[in-house]
């Protein structure tokens, strides 16, 4: 009978599938490093398997210990599947841009997960790098596993996925593209995929995926670590603000930077189009697979390695109103009828010219809104918008306790469904900060400045 003796036997030997719809105008073959075939549904239970083993091999692991890491989800899954067989606690520290079920996956496998701001320094004390060094010596017979420097990460990878590439391509493969986090994959793989081409005369490049927000790719170019570069992003799982010591900059041929929003669409893309269900690294890669068009030849066999399972992000990549409201969506919008189609359903938030000021912040503050119309029995007859409500505040301390009909502006102006976009911009002014479409039904909707501005 052929079984495995353990989920942990099932890491690794992932297959190639080539890419044929989204990558039909290069000129070369392309093949994907399939990970989602592990039983964690990433990569990194490669390297989350070949660290806990080195680490009980040198004692820094030991029996009965917990396993305490900071992780965007994915190496967590690795280290959790390994502790369950191994018999070993886990602490999982994330950022809290990660995908909610990201965190319940970890939390279902039984790993208690402790979750960090993502906007603040790598030295803050709140940070999920501080946090988890932090957790790591409080906890006894715990052990850090630092994914970022840990030698063992990229060693994983120098021991399996490059050489199952080598193979499965015959020694043809001539380009390696893959995002980059903590570094392990791309360096472990590239060196080792170098290694072989220089025993076999051959040549490969090795080309990272990197994103807006990051050091990377100036750090590659310039060794200038900048950190005017280091600002928030979207995309999950590559990118850092940080140098890890795993990534080999000396392994790497060079990098492409991806925006969030083309990160995000070819996720979707690569679902609909390929058949492809993956996480939105996958997305990015691809994305920068297409803008490297110029360094691939007919000749050339392309290895994109695609990180973890779309399964991770149905809240946020893959669900259309996560992506409208991010301005990911591409619409075309022409009419004040388009600008509130995400309001469909949704009543239109009023104050009443009776009702006290304090109602109309407790509704702003609550609803995270700026303005508000305002309605009495005869239709709309004035407005409230949060600037005007500071500077009657600044004045009259007690202005909460007053009518709302004491402290209100103009009317908004109000235009029909099919009047242009162009037309319902010009009426957004200082002293107008809205305007409202009169919809079916008698029924109306809002159009704020930050409407028109995300239609751009």
């Amino acid at each position: 009978m052929n079984y495995a003796n353990n989920i942990l036997e099932t890491i690794g030997n992932t297959p190639l599938v080539k890419l044929n719809t989204l990558t039909k105008e290069l000129p070369c073959l392309v093949l994907s490093k399939y990970e989602t075939f592990n039983p964690g549904n990433s990569v990194k239970d490669r390297m989350a398997l070949q660290m806990i083993e080195d680490a009980e091999a040198d004692g820094r692991l030991k029996p009965g210990g917990t396993i305490i890491e900071g992780t965007s989800g994915n190496t967590g899954m690795g280290l959790a599947l390994a502790a369950i067989v191994k018999g070993y606690k886990c602490i999982f520290v994330m950022a809290d841009k990660q995908s909610k079920e990201k965190i319940d996956i970890l939390r279902a496998v039984g790993a208690e997960v402790v979750v960090c701001p993502t906007n603040v320094e790598p030295d803050d004390p709140r940070s999920y790098y501080s946090v988890s060094k932090r957790l790591g010596e409080e906890t006894p017979n715990s052990w850090y596993v630092n994914q970022y420097d840990n030698p063992s990460n990229c060693k994983a990878h120098f021991l399996s996925t490059g050489p199952e590439i080598w193979e499965q391509t015959q020694g043809k493969v001539t380009h390696f593209v893959v995002g980059v986090g903590t570094g392990g994959t791309i360096s472990g793989v590239g060196s080792y995929l170098k290694m072989k081409a220089r025993e076999t005369g051959s040549s490969v490049k090795i080309w990272g995926v990197d994103t807006y927000g990051s050091v990377f790719k100036k750090y590659h170019e310039t060794g200038v670590f900048d950190e005017n570069e280091i600002y928030p992003y979207i995309t999950e799982g590559i990118g850092e603000d940080i140098l890890p010591l795993n990534v080999n900059f000396g392994v790497i041929d060079g990098f492409t930077k991806v925006t969030d929003k083309d990160a995000a669409i070819y996720t979707q893309r690569l679902a609909k189009e390929e058949g492809m269900f993956l996480g939105n690294s996958a997305g990015a890669a691809v994305k920068g697979l297409l803008q490297l068009k110029e360094h691939f030849t007919k000749d050339d066999v392309v290895v994109v390695l695609f990180h973890d399972h779309g399964s991770r992000y149905v809240g946020k990549m893959f669900n259309n109103d996560w992506m409208r409201d991010r301005g990911f969506v591409e619409e075309e919008i022409k009419t004040a009828a388009d600008l509130v189609l995400k309001h469909n359903g949704k009543p239109l938030v009023v104050v009443q010219t009776e009702e006290l000021v304090s109602h109309a912040i407790e509704r702003m503050k609550s609803l995270k809104i700026s303005q508000l119309p305002v309605r009495d029995i005869n239709g709309f007859v004035g407005s409230i918008d949060e600037s005007d409500l500071l500077h009657h505040f600044i004045a009259d301390k007690n202005i909460a306790d007053k009518p709302i009909k004491d402290i209100m502006g103009k009317p908004y102006p109000i235009v029909d469904k099919a009047a242009k976009l162009e037309d319902v911009s010009k009426l957004i002014t200082k002293e107008n900060q809205a305007v409202l479409v009169s919809l079916e039904n008698g029924s109306h909707q809002i159009i704020t400045k930050y409407d028109i501005i995300s239609a751009m």
